[in-house]
């Protein structure tokens, strides 16, 4: 399960809307939503954003146990 709290955190820090992150890893806007939700994101997608947001320790935020 991903955490979609710092997730959005880290979207923000870069300047950047869920939006505009969506069009980044390919997704329609409505699809990020909903894929926010349920906080789950294909590895493809996932790998986009750790390099697109530039996150140094993508474990905490996407394969956290709740």
């Amino acid at each position: 399960m991903i955490k979609t709290d710092i997730l959005k955190g880290e979207i923000a820090k870069c300047g950047l809307s869920q939006a505009k992150m969506a069009k980044i890893i390919g997704i329609s806007p409505k699809t990020f939503y909903n894929k926010m939700k349920v906080g789950i994101f294909g590895s493809d997608e996932i790998e986009i954003m750790i390099e697109e947001l530039n996150i140094q320790n993508p474990t905490q935020i996407f394969f956290a146990h709740r």
